[in-house]
């Protein structure tokens, strides 16, 4: 979860996911719709379809023991060599460097290598050399977890505390380096559907909302639920509930909701995947886009929880 996702995001969430699964094997046993129900507003929805797909294969093919040593652990569904190194030398002592954003920055700077192709092989390997060098027999793992916290914390990679860096004296740096330019955010306007109506089942009061499920054929966020898309993206302001700026990988989304009648959803939203009319006390536990889930948390229509979205989906 902490991969690309803010730790006070992460905390209560993390917490919840234990709850709801305990164990490697109530993990695998569950659907993926109920891991992703878990993961809703986290984004990067990948990182838990492989989760459930490693557990899987650990109580499948290792009875249910994971793996200790870093080359075993890389045998398993969405772990690399960045996750396997880092459960092995702070889980069980590996003697192996782990080398991620915060780590390749720092060492970076101290060698004054620049940065501006981080994304290059030889680059890589020369951080990963020398992560390998510097890393301490005795306590790898106290090691990584301190070179991590020193990007994270002092080595920022804006305006970093060199006068308070431990290793400052060796930098050859000694301040901002130079590093690839980011890709401008893009901007885009959508608008979404709001259709509520009474539940049709006899003896039960409940109110029910439109929920449409993504595709599996669809690269983002495939399988998660999410309000209908409206055809037009200019709603009137006389039928505005409420606007919502969302962000999903390098897009900014300004999204306008509007409410629709059951009888005008068909004309007025794009045809999408399956629909379904949810009562809101099971939507809450559905696997919501993070969008969806901030409209019908804004709407007063789902408990508030301490899960804000992060600025990425996927």
């Amino acid at each position: 979860m902490l991969q690309q996702t803010r730790v006070a995001v992460v905390v209560d969430r993390y917490q919840a996911f234990l709850a709801r699964f305990p164990t490697l094997t109530s993990l695998a046993q569950a659907p993926e719709q109920d891991v992703l129900a878990q993961w809703s507003g986290l984004g990067y929805y990948r990182r838990a379809r492989m989760l459930h797909k490693a557990a899987n294969f650990v109580v499948d093919h290792l009875n249910g023991r994971l793996p200790a040593s870093s080359e075993a652990l890389l045998m398993l569904p969405g772990i690399g060599c960045y996750t396997a190194a880092a459960i092995a030398s702070i889980a069980h002592g590996e003697v192996i460097a782990v080398v991620d954003g915060n780590v390749e920055r720092v060492l970076c700077r101290l060698e004054g290598w620049s940065a501006s192709s981080r994304s290059s092989a030889a680059l890589k390997r020369k951080v990963e050399a020398l992560a390998a060098q510097y890393v301490d027999p005795a306590h790898p793992g106290d090691f990584n977890q301190a070179l991590m916290e020193l990007g994270a914390t002092v080595c920022l990679p804006r305006n970093p505390k060199c006068a308070v860096c431990p290793v400052a004296a060796d930098c050859k740096t000694q301040g901002e380096h130079k590093t690839a330019v980011r890709p401008r955010m893009q901007s885009r306007e959508v608008a979404h559907a709001l259709a509520l109506r009474a539940s049709r089942k006899p003896n039960r009061s409940h109110i029910e909302v439109l929920l449409e499920q993504r595709p599996d054929s669809l690269s983002v966020m495939p399988g998660l639920w999410q309000l209908p898309v409206l055809k037009n993206a200019a709603v009137p302001e006389e039928t505005l509930m409420m606007t919502v700026r969302h962000a999903i990988m390098q897009v900014n989304y300004y999204v306008r909701i509007r409410a629709v009648s059951e009888d005008d959803v068909a004309v007025m939203t794009v045809a999408g995947g399956e629909r379904r009319w949810v009562p809101l006390t099971e939507a809450d536990e559905m696997a919501l886009t993070g969008l969806a889930r901030k409209v019908l948390t804004r709407a007063h229509l789902l408990p508030t929880k301490s899960q804000e979205p992060i600025a990425a989906e996927r």
